[in-house]
C-alpha cells in the first residue's frame, strides 16, 4: 500500500502548527524563573503556576534539553538558546554537589536542596541535556560537565561483576539499600536513557571512551533486558539480571501509576508499549550517530514495533494503551501522554525502515488521537493521562515528572520524519 502524499503533508502541517503556535509558546512564555533561576515547572490545567514550586533534577535538565534541541532544530528565534543557557546556570550553580560531585535530586524554588540523593536516572538526563546544550549553542561548559558527570557514573555506578549500572545512591555515592530503596534493582528505563544520553554525549565529544560505553549499553539492553522470545522490554532486574516484578521505589523518578502497596497487578508478565517503541527509535538514532549498520538489529527492532502495533494500538478509540503481557494482549487501556509522543516518532521510523503498509495506518491512528484528544487546545500542552476513550483523568499541564521533554521532542522529531517520508513518497 502506498501512502497519500497529501495525508503526510497534512500531518506535517498539523505538527508544525502545534509546535510553533501552541506547544513551544506555552513554555517560552511561562517557564523562566527570573527571580530564583532555573525553570518553573508546575502548571495547572489552565496553564497557571501552582503552589508547588519544587525544582526536580529531571524537570530542570529536561527543560534544558528541550530548549537546546528546539534551538538546534531551528525553532524559537534565539529564545530557546537563551533559556537553555539560563537553565544550565541554575543546574551548575545550585544543583551541582561541589563536595561529592554529581547533581542533587530535588531543590526548592530558591535552589536550596531538599533531597540530596544521587539518582542515575536524573544523571542520565543531565548528560543528555548538557551535551545537547553544547551541540546547540557551542558553549563548552555543557560538554565539560556532561563529561564530568559521565566519569562519575563510571566511577561509582558501574557493576563490575555483572555489567550495567546500579541506580540509587546516597549523596556520597554509597549504594542505597535493597528493596524500595532501589539499591538491588536495575531497570530498563535507566539503561535506555543512559543509551540516549551517551548517544548525544558521543555525538558532541567524539571520544572513543564515550563510543565504547554507548556500544556496551546497547549490548546490555539488547541481550539482557528484552524478552528472549517476544523481544519486548522487561522492566526490572536483580543485579545479576534475573527478571523480577516491578516495585515502586522510595524516590519516584517518573510517571508513577503504581497502586497502593507498591506492586502492580500482573507484574510478573508486563511490558510497556511506549518504552518498547521509544527504545526502538532511540536505538536507531544511536546506530546512526555511531555509523553502525542497522542490519544486526533489524529483527530486534521489528519485534519491538510489531508488538506495539499488534497489541498496544487501540483500533476502536485511537491511541496507544499503556501496557500488557509479553505474549500479546492488553492489561491497561488508559492512555498516557508520553507513550503517545514516543509512538509518533517510533512508528514513523518503522515506516522508513520496514515500509508503510503496516505502520503508516498505526501512525495515523495515534496522530489523530493526539490531535483530537490529547492536546489541550486552549492552553497548548498535553493532558497527562486519559481514559481509553480520551477523557482526561489527570488534568495538570506540568509537574516534576510531566514536563516538555516528550511533547516538544515528539513534534520536532515527527516533523523531520514526515519530511523524510515526503522525500520518498
Amino acid at each position: 500500500m502506498g501512502i497519500d502524499r497529501k495525508e503526510v503533508e497534512s500531518c506535517r502541517t498539523q505538527a508544525l502548527d502545534h509546535l510553533t503556535k501552541e506547544l513551544l509558546p506555552f513554555w517560552l512564555d511561562r517557564c523562566r524563573d527570573d527571580r530564583d533561576g532555573g525553570f518553573l515547572t508546575h502548571f495547572d490545567e489552565h496553564g497557571k503556576p501552582t503552589e508547588v514550586t519544587e525544582k526536580s533534577l529531571i524537570a530542570q535538565t529536561r527543560t534544558v534539553y528541550t530548549m537546546a534541541s528546539a534551538h538546534r532544530a531551528g525553532y524559537g528565534g534565539g529564545r530557546c538558546a537563551e533559556l537553555s543557557r539560563h537553565g544550565v546556570r541554575f543546574l551548575l550553580d545550585r544543583m551541582w554537589d561541589r563536595e561529592h560531585g554529581g547533581f542533587f535530586w530535588m531543590a526548592d524554588r530558591g535552589g536550596n536542596i531538599t533531597i540530596d540523593r544521587k539518582i542515575v536516572y536524573g544523571h542520565s538526563f543531565a548528560v543528555y541535556a548538557l551535551a545537547e546544550h553544547t551541540l546547540a549553542t557551542g558553549d563548552p561548559e555543557g560538554l565539560e560537565y556532561a563529561e564530568t558527570t559521565f566519569d562519575l557514573l563510571q566511577k561509582h555506578c558501574v557493576d563490575t561483576m555483572h555489567g550495567g549500572y546500579f541506580e540509587m545512591f546516597e549523596r556520597d555515592w554509597t549504594l542505597a539499600g535493597p528493596g524500595s530503596a532501589g539499591g538491588d534493582r536495575k531497570t530498563l528505563d535507566v539503561h535506555m536513557h543512559l543509551m540516549e544520553a551517551f548517544t548525544t554525549l558521543y555525538e558532541c565529544s567524539r571520544r572513543s571512551l564515550h563510543r565504547r560505553k554507548l556500544v556496551e549499553d546497547i549490548d546490555i539492553v539488547s541481550r539482557r533486558m528484552l524478552h528472549p522470545v517476544h523481544g519486548t522490554g522487561i522492566p526490572q532486574f536483580t543485579p545479576d539480571w534475573r527478571p523480577v516484578p516491578p516495585i515502586k521505589f522510595d524516590i519516584v523518578w517518573g510517571w508513577d501509576r503504581f497502586p497502593e502497596g507498591g506492586t502492580k497487578a500482573k507484574a510478573e508478565d508486563n511490558t510497556s508499549y511506549g518504552h518498547n517503541v521509544e527504545f526502538g527509535w532511540l536505538l536507531l538514532h544511536a546506530l546512526d550517530v555511531l555509523g553502525t549498520p542497522v542490519d544486526d538489529y533489524r529483527e530486534i527492532l521489528r519485534k519491538l514495533f510489531e508488538h506495539a502495533v499488534d497489541n498496544g494500538i487501540d483500533e476502536e478509540f485511537g491511541g496507544v494503551c499503556v501496557e500488557g503481557p509479553h505474549g500479546g494482549g492488553v492489561y491497561d487501556t488508559e492512555k498516557e501522554f508520553w507513550q503517545q509522543a514516543e509512538m509518533l516518532i517510533g512508528l514513523l521510523d518503522a515506516c522508513l525502515l520496514f515500509g508503510t503498509d503496516r505502520f503508516w495506518p498505526a501512525y495515523l491512528n495515534v496522530h489523530r488521537f493526539v490531535f483530537d484528544k490529547v492536546i489541550h487546545r486552549p492552553v497548548g500542552e498535553w493532558w497527562p493521562l486519559l481514559t481509553r476513550r480520551g477523557k482526561p483523568i489527570w488534568t495538570h499541564m506540568s509537574h516534576s515528572w510531566k514536563i516538555n521533554y516528550h511533547t516538544v521532542r515528539a513534534m520536532i522529531q515527527t516533523i523531520s520524519r514526515l519530511e523524510r517520508l515526503l522525500d520518498t513518497a
